[in-house]
């Protein structure tokens, strides 16, 4: 069966403006996730929040995968006089076959929610271990500015549209028609309710 490898930042120092964290908010959206990729019969696994960069990707390389997405927010670099805005879709550069493709059709549609379009952003990297030392097919997504009210209030309130969206286009990459859950499962208060999962 189809599958993919999800890496939630586990960021918990990254502060969001008006309360919560990277972690907390990117945990959010992959449970979010969740129930569309089981309606539409695409296995995963996702990351633990106490793991590493390196131990991360040490466990998405003990399985095949079809991809392994990994979810971020940022924050604004020094010397800015004002926080940015916007999302980068990464993928890694020097090898594009299929990283390249998820990294189009995520930030094809991420667009038609992104109340900015026009800052959505499609990114070749070099640099970003993630895309870089997985065996699958990866994408790195900076979902937004964690210091500016805008997009952090985007987020905060989007969950389950951004979960949504990210699900149609796991579907999408993979070629397996997309499926809407019979039931609509409410978002989770805290992502330590939605227990860690291993490949089905």
């Amino acid at each position: 069966m189809p599958s993919v490898y999800l890496s939630p930042s586990t960021q918990d120092f990254n502060q969001f403006i008006g309360g919560g964290n990277e972690e907390y908010y990117m945990n959010l959206i992959v449970d979010a996730m969740i129930p569309y990729l089981r309606a539409s019969g695409i296995e995963f696994a996702r990351n633990n929040p106490g793991n590493s960069v390196p131990k991360i990707i040490e466990r998405s390389n003990e399985h095949h995968y079809d991809l392994h997405l990994s979810l971020h927010a940022r924050g604004t670099p020094d010397g800015n006089d004002a926080p940015l805005r916007g999302i980068d879709v990464y993928h890694y550069a020097i090898d594009p076959v299929g990283g390249e493709k998820a990294a189009y059709i995520i930030y094809q549609n991420l667009k038609d929610i992104y109340p900015v379009p026009e800052l959505v952003h499609f990114v070749p990297n070099f640099e970003m271990l993630e895309l870089s030392l997985t065996n699958a097919p990866a994408v790195l997504l900076e979902i937004g500015y964690y210091d500016n009210p805008a997009d952090a209030n985007w987020i905060r309130i989007n969950i389950a549209e951004i979960g949504r969206n990210l699900a149609l286009s796991v579907a999408q990459f993979l070629k397996v028609p997309f499926q809407e859950p019979q039931m609509q499962m409410n978002v989770p208060n805290s992502p330590a309710s939605q227990s860690l999962h291993t490949i089905l």
